[in-house]
């Protein structure tokens, strides 16, 4: 039996919070379109035949805060580290990830999320 981890919530300083190191949703969103984006990204690069570095590395941040109608909205960065690969052949893996990744699917034409190199 594994022994459970306990997570805390914590408020956002854009809402009104105290931030913090506990979790939010946006950490949580965050990591799992860094996690799912690394996969859709190595499954484009099966199928163009690439082989993705074994220390290639997805960070995802994710902002919120008031939009300028009403309500919040989200703010999304994607940087990706893809070491030992040519620039032209990274770039192409990022963006094909981006296409068949299902959060930047379903983020689609309501975020303006361009993934980066670093």
């Amino acid at each position: 039996m594994t022994a459970a981890r306990r997570s805390t919530w914590t408020c956002p300083r854009s809402w009104g919070g105290p931030g913090g190191e506990g979790l939010n949703p946006e950490k949580l969103f965050a990591l799992g379109y860094a996690a799912c984006f690394m996969g859709a990204m190595r499954h484009y690069a099966a199928s163009r035949k690439v082989a993705v570095p074994d220390d290639a590395s997805v960070e995802v941040t994710v902002g919120i805060g008031p939009r300028e109608d009403t309500g919040f909205g989200l703010a999304v960065q994607i940087v990706v580290s893809l070491p030992g690969l040519e620039r032209d052949v990274a770039q192409d893996l990022i963006d094909g990830g981006h296409k068949v990744c299902p959060y930047s699917h379903a983020t689609g034409g309501t975020l303006d999320i361009t993934p980066t190199l670093a």
